[in-house]
């Protein structure tokens, strides 16, 4: 067995026991469904639903309906929490309603973008192996628990209360992280479309502000949905405070950032144009 794939069957169960613990603790104080805490079922349905569509994916060796799975699996779940909840207030169906807005629109974008690439070759040497394919099929179903437990433990509470200036600062929050993202994605969309631009880099726009404006603004909106959140979270349920924690760290210490700067430093490192506007260019936060 080659080494990655013993550290890939090695991860798995812990991938799983981290998410039966945050399972745990964000089912403390919600409300249950014959017995089961429906954040716990919650959860549960994600990694299933992952799961189950991994099996066609490895059997074809493709990665295209990876993030658009990702996008179904929010929307289907925020559906299920908000029908199985004891009672419906207007905290939950803010944040039901933006995380949904927020997932088809990204699904959509991301979907789009890999139907006309034709693959993602981030997955190229993945792929083939059965345990680190599906160890990235049960990443997926911990990234979209850890991003939404905040709004979830929220939907699942039996603690409810109305709408406070805690839901308009995080609604105030979330809108404009949700457009910085849009324009940032738009922006680059049509600049990579140009043939003009073909072997170029982007640096106008919001890019000439921020190095990766998309990711500062994916931030900004979940830690806008926290905050709405956030008055009626109890006890162990403070554990969904990991949500935006969580997308600040995997976007700019692992997945994100990183493989994106390196994969540009070894395309146009060395370039005048590019190592300028690296540095007077920030890696995240906007410029004024």
């Amino acid at each position: 067995m080659k080494t990655t794939d013993r550290n890939a069957l090695i991860a798995f169960p812990i991938l799983i026991l981290i998410g039966v613990l945050v399972a745990w603790a964000g089912s403390q104080g919600g409300a249950s469904i014959i017995g089961i805490p429906l954040f716990a079922l919650s959860v549960g349905l994600i990694f299933l639903i992952q799961w189950l569509v991994f099996i066609p994916a490895y059997l074809l060796q493709t990665e295209k309906f990876f993030d658009l799975t990702g996008s179904i699996t929010y929307i289907s779940i925020i559906t299920i929490a908000v029908l199985g909840s004891t009672a419906i207030d207007g905290r939950s169906v803010l944040l039901s309603a933006l995380v949904v807005i927020w997932a088809i629109r990204l699904g959509s974008f991301l979907f789009g973008r890999i139907k006309k690439a034709g693959k993602d070759d981030r997955f190229d040497e993945i792929k083939p192996s059965f345990i680190r394919f599906l160890n990235v099929w049960t990443i997926q179903g911990l990234w979209i628990t850890f991003t939404m437990a905040a709004a979830l433990v929220a939907i699942t509470t039996t603690a409810q209360k109305g709408l406070d200036i805690f839901a308009i600062i995080g609604f105030l929050l979330w809108v404009f992280g949700f457009a910085i993202e849009v324009v940032a994605d738009s922006q680059k969309s049509r600049f990579n479309a140009n043939p003009d631009n073909n072997g170029k880099f982007i640096q106008t726009g919001l890019w000439s502000r921020s190095r990766h404006p998309n990711y500062f603004g994916e931030i900004i909106l979940w830690v806008g949905v926290a905050i709405i959140a956030l008055p009626v979270l109890q006890g162990w349920q403070w554990v969904a405070l990991i949500s935006p924690v969580f997308v600040t760290l995997l976007l700019t210490r692992v997945s994100g950032i990183p493989l994106l700067e390196q994969k540009a430093d070894k395309k146009w490192g060395g370039q005048e144009d590019y190592e300028s506007y690296k540095k007077r260019t920030p890696v995240l936060i906007p410029r004024l």
